[in-house]
């Protein structure tokens, strides 16, 4: 089967070997001729070292060779969607099945990256997301995710042609879900890298991803997304992975503002996208419009862009009203 894989970022770079060594013939697209080049000349992204992309694969940054390909995966960074969508809607086949793998909310809209690419596409998007860092899908560790949507028969489609022997995808239909745990997982993210970063531990740590976990729900069912999904590896299982590993370029951001760094200069020495820097902005413009309450995706705007200190920030949330753990 043809498959073109629109990014080739770290993420899209494992998918495409995974997709390739699934028996699919490959097109891994870049936005520029530059970022392509040296991927097809080094068969290596300097952003997935040790990761060998097989000559099989395509690597172009030619608009034409997204045409003619069964199945077109989205793998841009969040704040690109849009326009890297816009851009390759002509060359899209009509009967073409999209894959978002982008894990984000648009900060000007909180519109969803399956939302944004529905608006230049104009065709049902498969959102797939989980547990799944790709230095670790890459070398062929066992991961599990969702592919979620509306269409079922679709859904079960791409479960088929991403599976394999160390990556097993499930599926499910509550795309609002598997999109929102996996945006506002980042923010989380930054916030338990925080607390490495300032010294704090394990106790710190789990009740942070706890009552992250409760924001992410809050939010999440108040925009239409079930609890469970929330709690399964779209949620919860990312939530986890993300602010456990050092692979987790939201965590090492976060460590390195806990240590005294702005947001600016913790992004700047990880070198790649900060998605929690962005979801964060975004999910304080949805809790506001919704009237819902997220103390600690709360915390990290005010850390991130306020500059406000995080170990008197901390102190703020230990010291907030008492209340029960779950409100009936």
């Amino acid at each position: 089967m043809n498959i073109a894989v629109v990014g080739s970022g770290s993420w899209g770079t494992a998918i495409a070997v995974l997709l390739n060594n699934n028996g699919h013939a490959v097109t891994l697209w870049s936005y520029t001729e530059e970022e392509s080049a040296v991927i097809r000349e080094n068969r290596e992204n300097p952003r997935l070292l040790g990761i060998k992309i097989p000559m099989s694969i395509n690597c172009t940054s030619d608009c034409e060779r997204i045409s003619n390909n069964k199945v077109v995966v989205l793998v841009p960074p969040s704040y690109a969607m849009r326009s890297v969508a816009h851009t390759v809607a002509p060359y899209i086949d009509d009967d073409s099945i999209i894959v978002s793998l982008t894990k984000g909310i648009e900060s000007d809209t909180g519109l969803r990256m399956s939302q944004i690419a529905q608006s230049e596409i104009n065709r049902p998007i498969v959102a797939l997301s989980g547990p799944s860092h790709a230095e670790e899908v890459g070398r062929g560790i066992p991961t599990g995710v969702v592919a979620a949507c509306v269409d079922k028969e679709i859904a079960k489609f791409i479960q088929e042609v991403f599976s394999s022997d160390s990556f097993r995808v499930y599926t499910g239909s509550d795309v609002i879900g598997v999109e929102l745990g996996a945006a506002l997982k980042n923010v989380i993210a930054v916030c338990a890298g925080i607390s490495d970063g300032l010294g704090c531990g394990d106790n710190t740590k789990a009740l942070l991803i706890t009552r992250g976990l409760e924001e992410i729900a809050r939010l999440g069912i108040a925009m239409g997304a079930r609890r469970e999904t929330l709690s399964g590896l779209a949620g919860m299982g990312d939530l986890i992975v993300t602010c456990t590993s050092m692979h987790s370029r939201n965590r090492r951001a976060g460590i390195l503002i806990g240590e005294g760094n702005t947001a600016k200069k913790a992004m700047d020495v990880v070198g790649a996208v900060v998605e929690g820097y962005y979801a964060a902005k975004s999910a304080i413009m949805l809790a506001d419009k919704l009237n819902i309450e997220m103390p600690i995706a709360e915390a990290a705007y005010r850390i991130m862009y306020e500059n406000a200190d995080p170990a008197a920030i901390i102190v703020d949330l230990m010291r907030r009203k008492h209340i029960p753990e779950h409100v009936l």
